[in-house]
């Protein structure tokens, strides 16, 4: 593998780039919602390449809409991971990979979120690691759902092939809320607890969770948080005062 690591800071964003209404003053100035978000906030997730393909063009267009330093993290597309089930997914690798790298150095790591009725299988999540990363060399975090892949079999595997697991909130596992598989990069995906994609994170948890991005950055590894609780628009609110935490 000749991926590297960059752990040049911590990451801190949402779920898409929607702003709400209730935190616009957050983000001012002119510009499409994705340039006023770029101003405050330093890492967006695309979840919209999970349901529907993009042109190059479309992700050109994006990266040229923020500043040099800004990344974007990609889901996989829903056809590899919840159709196909991690089969037979060369095709659809091929498709969406060269889309996906349109964004150049803005790119981030790829989020390959499986189906909670997936379980864990070395042999079909070997060969699918390995379709994907011979397409990309950049990093890659997956987030399970079944608590087969919180194994130590599971880990081994996705250390081998430098993948990340995800530290999910709320868990679906005893040990889905910790980070697991390649510590090289940490992933935090929080979805809203205790009502998910709705909960707002009080400031102990924000407190915690900025505490353990600074802490992954200062052994080496990168550092990824996205707030996934955006249908009361929490997640921006929440993103905004972790991003400000770690600037303290």
């Amino acid at each position: 593998m000749t991926r590297e690591v960059r752990a040049d800071r911590p990451r801190v964003g949402t779920a898409g780039w929607s702003i709400p209404r209730a935190y616009a003053g957050e983000f001012p100035g002119d510009g499409t919602h994705l340039e006023r978000y770029a101003r405050r906030l330093d890492a967006v997730e695309i979840n919209s390449s999970f349901y529907r393909p993009h042109a190059a063009e479309t992700y050109e267009r994006w990266a040229d809409s923020t500043p040099d330093g800004f990344r974007f993290a990609v889901k996989v597309p829903k056809e590899a991971t919840h159709v196909r089930r991690l089969v037979d997914a060369d095709e659809v690798l091929d498709e969406f990979v060269p889309q996906a790298a349109a964004l150049g150095a803005r790119l981030g790591p790829l989020l390959v979120q499986l189906p909670p009725s997936l379980r864990f299988d070395g042999e079909v999540g070997e060969r699918f690691l390995i379709a994907l990363l011979s397409r990309h060399d950049g990093l890659v975090a997956l987030e399970p759902r079944h608590a087969t892949w919180m194994t130590g079999e599971a880990d081994a595997l996705l250390r081998a092939y430098r993948v990340a697991r995800v530290a999910a909130d709320p868990p679906r596992a005893a040990s889905d809320a910790r980070p697991g598989g390649w510590p090289g990069l940490v992933y935090l995906r929080l979805h809203g607890s205790p009502r998910i994609y709705w909960s707002s994170y009080g400031a102990e948890r924000l407190r915690a969770t900025a505490a353990e991005l600074d802490a992954a950055v200062a052994r080496g590894a990168a550092a990824w948080c996205i707030f996934d609780n955006t249908a009361s628009g929490a997640a921006t609110g929440n993103a905004l005062e972790v991003a400000g935490l770690l600037a303290e």
